[in-house]
């Protein structure tokens, strides 16, 4: 109970000082009106607001601090990053996982596999100590597990699954592993050279999902979307790389450039008739071929 406290008080007081500067007072006031409709045990002094200043500071890197000025605590530095995104989207799911039972009829989660999350723990300990880790691999190829050994270099999400990124010791190439998959992990005492050329946001930069490939140039990717799917494009953009070239009442024509992977080809056909590839005509042609050998089904 003491951790889930602690936890919501730093997400209230982010959310409270965010909006506009506020007095120890109001940040109290706010956190008691909080935990008394949640029926949760408050201990909030001074003292405790301070430290869970230092606290929001070292989990999050935001920086809170008194401005005389204004009478009131405010958000003077923040790391905006999509790790510190995620742990405050993290936190909030954990409230609302913590009221499930009495919110369940107004609440649907999805019925769905663990992801692997237990690992996390275990991986980032290795990467940053540089351990090599021992697994077995339950891969969707394969109907028996295999026995793995690997250089963990980095965690990535993606689609709401998450990935180790690693050396393999059998062939040393780079590969990456899906932690739902992995069963038996073990951190080993062995030690290993961390890769001086290898940077995890350079390594895919152009990719889109988990697929980076050693033989491929990123390629410049014209698409066009029906407007009112692209809306969604927009709030959610396919990659880091995209620009909008055309946004009116007929399309939205935007510009990637990405690796033209499997994984990418599954994307654009999961949004059906609401895109047109526009160019690379490799991609064209491939997608056209999907779409035929779908129609097959139907006949």
């Amino acid at each position: 109970m003491a951790k889930r406290e602690a936890i919501t008080r730093y997400n209230l007081i982010i959310n409270k000082v965010r909006k506009h500067p506020a007095s120890f007072v109001e940040i109290k006031r706010f956190i008691e009106n909080h935990f008394e409709n949640e029926e949760l045990t408050l201990k909030f002094s001074k003292r405790t607001f301070h430290r869970d200043l230092a606290e929001i500071a070292s989990l999050y890197n935001i920086e809170i601090k008194y401005n005389t000025q204004k009478q009131g605590y405010e958000v003077v530095h923040e790391d905006d990053t999509n790790s510190t995104h995620h742990i405050l989207e993290a936190f909030d799911v954990f409230n609302a996982l913590n009221i499930r039972e009495r919110l369940s009829d107004y609440i649907h989660f999805e019925n769905r596999k663990p992801k692997g999350t237990e690992h996390i723990h275990g991986i980032l300990h290795a990467i940053k100590n540089r351990r090599e880790l021992e697994f077995n691999y339950h891969s969707f190829w394969y109907n028996s597990p295999s026995q793995r050994r690997i250089q963990p270099l980095a965690l990535k999400e993606f689609k709401n699954r998450w990935y180790v990124v690693s050396l393999d010791t059998k062939d040393f190439r780079i590969k990456t592993f899906g932690l739902d998959r992995i069963a038996d992990l073990e951190i080993s005492r062995q030690k290993f050279v961390f890769p001086a050329d290898f940077n995890i946001i350079k390594h895919y930069e152009h990719c889109f999902g988990i697929i980076s490939p050693d033989d491929l140039p990123a390629e410049e990717v014209i698409l066009s979307f029906h407007p009112h799917k692209g809306k969604y494009i927009k709030s959610l953009p396919l990659h880091e790389s995209q620009e909008v070239l055309v946004d009116n009442e007929n399309e939205l024509r935007v510009k990637l450039t990405v690796y033209v992977t499997f994984d990418f080809e599954m994307e654009i056909l999961s949004h059906g008739d609401q895109v047109a590839v526009i160019a690379p005509q490799s991609l064209v042609s491939k997608i056209k071929f999907a779409l035929k050998q779908s129609l097959k089904h139907y006949e």
